[in-house]
């Protein structure tokens, strides 16, 4: 398998993207909030989760975090310091609705409202996900996405959310990455809930497809004027070999983790014939939820960080594919254990593309761990600050042939809690000492500040 060369002269400037690109970066409120049980807020899967021995790597949890809920000014401030003009960030379900539903928690409310006046004040634009991944622990006691009711209870918590800060966000986001906290959560569960199998994965996949359609509808409906949209997890699926079985094996894959969410809300309905057991979701389908699936986006984010090469295996369940692990390939690698691919998001980018009904693109998570040495008060990561100029060079490719991609976050802005992983791997353009809350701007960030603020 050939390897491309990556790390070349970066010689791009801003303005080689055009004016109205969007540049920021990218966070989740349980990643980075902290303050689990104040102010009102209820439990969260997450919280659950992380209480429960063995489910996290060195037992390692979010209840302080990056301590955003009480430092959040510190971090806006220097998010603008840094020239960064847009700032991703989800709401948390529980600290919203402490049961998930009935009752709203009014200092749930006052933090977020806080948080986006201050966003304006120092001209960051927010840019807000509903749902990233911290269902209220209530209603997972209830069947969590399981549970057709979940279609009643996110609609009452995405009113709730545009009503009370339609009047200053302009741009939202429903779901992120439905494909990961299905997957991982209710078929592997190697994340929270932590449920297993094919009657846990296939409601609560279809839920989540209903879902992200009824949230846009709301958005819709409440604040008329919103950029609205929903992110999904993708990779470039490579066949390992040119056998007929592996070449079957990466169309199925494909289906499953490139193309189940997306489908339905443009109206092609679910991946049936490159993935058959996906028939099986006939059981959870009522009349009309094709229809009820669709939503006219204004935009879908894509979130790329390495490829998968796929072999087939009869060994696999359903889906007789396996992936064939990074570090078996001899090929440059993050903390993750994830190739070092920057082709896999032009060739992403190229694939959303395909689809008549998808208005722009926008990457809302890019990014890469690596070693972080903390030496003499400065961190010099040059493999992060190579893949974000490798990445960053793919899409302007795109662009330049032509194809929809309006913009760019980095995943992340500060090291955070990485759910399983905890806070191993670090992401962050900003390294944080999670003992002393200091944070310290590392090259990548560095060099990111001088890019956005060059417009020469």
């Amino acid at each position: 398998m050939k390897e491309p060369a990556f790390s070349k002269p970066f010689e791009l400037k801003r303005k080689d993207f055009g004016e109205g690109f969007k540049w920021g970066v990218s966070t989740a409120a349980y990643q980075i909030e902290g303050a689990f049980n104040q102010d009102g807020k209820g439990a969260s899967i997450w919280d659950t989760f992380t209480a429960e021995e063995g489910m996290v790597y060195n037992g390692e949890h979010g209840r302080v975090a990056c301590d955003f809920y009480h430092r959040y000014k510190e971090d806006i401030d220097l998010m603008k310091g840094l020239n960064i003009p847009n700032f991703r960030f989800s709401l948390s379900w529980a600290r919203i609705f402490p049961q998930g539903t009935g009752n709203i928690n009014s200092r749930g409310l006052d933090f977020y409202n806080r948080l986006i006046d201050y966003c304006l004040e120092q001209a960051v634009t927010p840019w807000v996900t509903l749902y990233h991944w911290d269902l209220p622990e209530d209603l997972e006691k209830q069947g969590g996405w399981t549970n057709r009711d979940i279609l009643a209870w996110f609609e009452e918590y995405a009113y709730c959310c545009a009503k009370s800060f339609g009047d200053r966000v302009e741009n939202w986001m429903v779901l992120n990455e439905p494909m990961v906290f299905t997957g991982a959560g209710y078929f592997l569960g190697v994340h929270a809930p932590g449920r297993k199998g094919l009657k846990s994965f296939l409601p609560a996949a279809h839920h989540a497809v209903l879902c992200q359609a009824k949230g846009g509808n709301v958005l819709r409906e409440s604040v008329p004027q919103s950029n609205i949209g929903t992110t999904f997890s993708c990779s470039q699926i490579t066949p390992f070999s040119e056998s007929s079985a592996d070449l079957k094996a990466a169309v199925r894959a494909d289906a499953l983790l490139n193309r189940l969410f997306v489908e339905p809300s443009l109206g092609l309905g679910y991946p049936v014939k490159d993935l058959p057991v996906l028939r099986k979701m006939e059981e959870y389908t009522l009349a009309g939820d094709l229809a009820q699936s669709t939503f006219d986006f204004d935009f879908i984010g894509i979130q790329n960080y390495t490829r998968e090469v796929i072999k087939y295996s009869c060994f696999v369940p359903y889906l007789r594919s396996k992936v064939i692990k990074a570090t078996d390939r001899d090929v440059k690698t993050t903390l993750m254990d994830w190739e070092v691919y920057p082709p896999s998001i032009y060739h992403m980018i190229r694939q959303f593309n395909t689809y008549e009904g998808i208005k722009k693109l926008i990457i809302t998570e890019n990014g890469a761990a690596f070693e972080d040495e903390l030496k003499n008060g400065r961190v010099r990561d040059t493999d992060r600050l190579n893949y974000l100029k490798d990445h960053i060079a793919q899409v302007h490719k795109a662009r330049s042939e032509g194809m929809k991609a309006e913009g760019y976050f980095v995943w992340t802005f500060t090291d955070n809690f990485e759910w399983a992983e905890g806070y191993y791997p670090r992401f962050g353009l900003v390294y944080t000492d999670f003992k002393t809350q200091d944070r310290i701007v590392k090259a990548s960030a560095q060099w990111y500040s001088e890019f956005l603020a060059d417009e020469d």
